[in-house]
């Protein structure tokens, strides 16, 4: 990595590891969705990678705008929170908590990215990187309410249904419509 020699650097370096950290979501999400019994946690996942696909796009454009260039350095830490949930994921034994697991996971990541996301655009602010800003303000605004969402979600459906799976005696009970928790049977 080159040397930081200015503030315009930094926020550049920033952009850079935020358009790391969308594009390995991009190549992670589509096999996570696939994991996911509930309907809704599927559509906010997929809605979520559209978001980020818009999100790489407007970065180009504002580090291009920076006349910085596009140098694509693996963000580490996305990749450790990314990391951290396929390990978790690899641990799970009953199907039941798959959901539930992946829920949090996400979350984690989410929260990395609306503390990155919210860097970046204090620091455009401050050097008055205008597309960089809007960028930013954007995904956070939207990953504060996506972030919102994944913990109602939580709270009025996915953990609900993990401890239900848990206290039933065949494991068949279930819950349909609205994304919640179709019947399956314990392996």
């Amino acid at each position: 990595m080159p040397g930081l020699n200015s503030a315009q650097d930094i926020l550049a370096t920033e952009l850079k590891e935020i358009h790391s950290a969308e594009r390995q979501l991009s190549r992670v999400m589509p096999r996570l969705v696939k994991k996911v019994s509930s309907d809704r946690l599927r559509d906010m996942l997929e809605k979520r990678m559209e978001q980020g696909s818009t999100l790489i796009d407007e970065i180009d454009e504002a580090l291009a705008d920076m006349d910085m260039p596009k140098g694509r350095q693996k963000n580490i830490a996305a990749e450790g929170l990314i990391e951290d949930a396929n390990h978790h994921l690899e641990q799970v034994k009953d199907e039941s908590l798959v959901d539930p697991v992946l829920l949090a996971s996400v979350q984690k990541i989410e929260h990395y990215c609306i503390a990155a996301w919210g860097t970046a655009a204090s620091m455009g602010r401050l050097l008055r990187q205008d597309k960089a800003v809007k960028a930013m303000e954007r995904a956070l605004k939207e990953g504060k309410r996506f972030d919102e969402e994944l913990t109602e979600l939580a709270e009025a459906d996915i953990n609900p249904a993990m401890l239900e799976e848990e206290g039933s005696e065949d494991g068949k009970e279930s819950r349909s419509g609205n994304g919640r928790r179709k019947s399956r049977a314990r392996s």
